[in-house]
């Protein structure tokens, strides 16, 4: 079936798969936890119990530098006393006065919650190490325009073990590379309303060079985070939160305002929990036990649809009016698999499916997997957007077909066997990874093999479903996914709508 962007090609001027927000972590591997905290105490014969007294110097050496670095930039450190406060906010009044030249921008400064350490003394073992504790201390965000990455921040803690925090957003980081390459743009926010070059520009936004992004990385640690040397150590960089956002740019607003109205809609109620798992490359286990729904909500923008599992979601919203946004976002990137070398326990490696790994250099592994859930929405609302598609499909799907001199009946989308067998066809983990007869009785309770086979059988006769090669597993066809998308949007926003309505007098 052509996708939503195939229909409306004369609409829209180009598609573009990016980055979007990036929040990366910096920890010290030496002293991210308590065991290693104690070792390197012991190492450089400081005692347990002087721990506090041994952390203060290096807190103050982080404030004199935040006071020079402000002084020379001629910028105030302002402290954000209350919560409710936005420091994006604060930042963009003085990006206003000041301008988006890079260099220092602005530094902030507020009370937050921090890991620690304490020591303890073990009475049963008479030996003294360091406890993990949650603190407060002083912490410090540096606002700060480079180069490549655009307008970024680093949050520093004053307290050991300086657990770093770095934003940058990569539509800006694509932005310096369009302009290196000499390609035109035009830039709203954080989205690309127009690109001289789509395919050159996706091409530069699937090309992240992560040695690059590390070595930045360390610089600006060093800079803002100086005691990094005085420990001898060096920060490790992690992800900690990931968008990846592919945009359907319109040519107008006009053509974009209702399809969206059309899809946001219907999707907010056709998409189920078994749907969100497909998108996001999941099977929807019946033992799993995080929270799986729907979010609907307005706002100054617009509306924004968001369908969540667990760490990761995927979003829909439009922005500008002019640019319809899908968006992956994960806030743990082990939810995501994929097939990499993994080192087993008996110190053998095999290449298995295995958790997306937490460093920086996981960016080009993870990236066709976020691109692929994008992919995987996009085809879906493909199906919702247009409803005379489907309904075409339904009606050739519920005449009776012949084959062999014998009749098939059609399927009745409003009877409860043959709605309930569409709709266990269409869960997430036979999307995935098909069907068997025998994998569908689990949830026919009182089928028969036969039964479920003569099923079958229809299915195949009205081409629904498809067998793969040789084999007894079977596929939803284009047809069939395009026949329960329409079923079922005719029942809810139709049929059952209508018959709850109240009757006349």
């Amino acid at each position: 079936m052509p996708s939503l962007v195939d229909r409306l090609h004369p609409k829209i001027a180009g598609v573009l798969s990016c980055f979007d927000r990036v929040v990366i972590q910096g920890t010290l591997p030496g002293l991210c936890f308590a065991d290693g905290m104690t070792r390197y105490l012991r190492d450089h014969d400081v005692r347990i119990f002087d721990y506090p007294r041994w952390a203060e110097p290096l807190r103050e050496e982080i404030r004199a530098n935040m006071e020079r670095l402000a002084g020379e930039h001629g910028v105030a450190i302002e402290f954000v006393a209350k919560t409710h406060i936005r420091k994006e906010t604060l930042v963009a009044r003085v990006l206003a006065k000041r301008g988006d030249h890079p260099g220092l921008v602005h530094i902030l400064s507020a009370m937050e919650t921090c890991p620690s350490y304490y020591p303890w003394h073990d009475k049963t073992t008479g030996r003294t190490a360091l406890r993990p504790k949650t603190g407060k201390c002083l912490h410090y965000y540096v606002y700060f325009i480079d180069e490549e990455l655009g307008l970024c921040y680093l949050r520093v803690p004053t307290w050991c073990p300086f657990r770093l925090q770095v934003y940058f957003n990569g539509h800006n980081l694509l932005a310096a590379k369009l302009r290196a390459a000499g390609v035109g743009y035009k830039m709203l926010d954080n989205a690309f309303v127009d690109i001289d070059d789509f395919d050159r520009a996706q091409a530069l936004a699937d090309d992240l060079d992560v040695a690059r992004l590390h070595a930045t990385l360390d610089r600006y640690a060093r800079w803002f985070c100086p005691v990094v040397d005085t420990l001898g150590q060096r920060y490790h960089w992690s992800i900690m939160q990931v968008e990846y956002a592919t945009d359907v740019v319109f040519r107008r607003q006009s053509d974009l305002a209702p399809v969206y109205e059309s899809i946001s809609r219907a999707a907010v109620l056709a998409v189920k929990a078994d749907n969100v798992a497909t998108f996001l490359g999941r099977k929807l286990h019946p033992n799993y036990r995080d929270e799986v729904g729907n979010d609907f909500s307005t706002r100054v923008e617009g509306t924004r649809i968001r369908h969540h599992m667990g760490p990761a979601s995927i979003k829909m919203y439009d922005k500008a009016g002019i640019v319809l946004r899908i968006e992956t976002t994960a806030n743990d990137v082990t939810f995501f698999k994929h097939h990499r070398t993994v080192e087993q326990k008996d110190g053998t490696r095999a290449f298995k499916l295995a958790p997306v790994r937490k460093t920086i250099y996981s960016f080009p592994d993870l990236r066709p997997l976020l691109a692929a859930a994008n992919r995987r929405y996009l085809d879906f609302i493909s199906d919702l957007e247009d409803p005379s598609i489907g309904q075409a499909s339904l009606t050739r799907v519920t005449e009776p077909m012949i084959q062999a001199g014998r009749t098939y009946k059609g399927f009745n989308f409003f009877a409860k066997a043959d709605l309930r067998l569409l709709e266990l066809l269409a869960r997430g983990e036979h999307a995935i990874s098909g069907f068997r007869n025998k994998s569908l009785r689990r949830f026919l309770a009182g089928s028969t093999a036969g039964k479920v086979s003569r099923f079958l059988k229809r299915l195949r006769v009205h081409g629904l479903i498809k067998r793969v090669g040789r084999t007894y597993k079977y596929y939803l066809t284009e047809l069939g996914r395009r026949a329960v998308a329409a079923a079922l949007r005719v029942r809810q926003f139709i049929l059952l709508p209508t018959l709850s309505e109240p009757a006349m007098a």
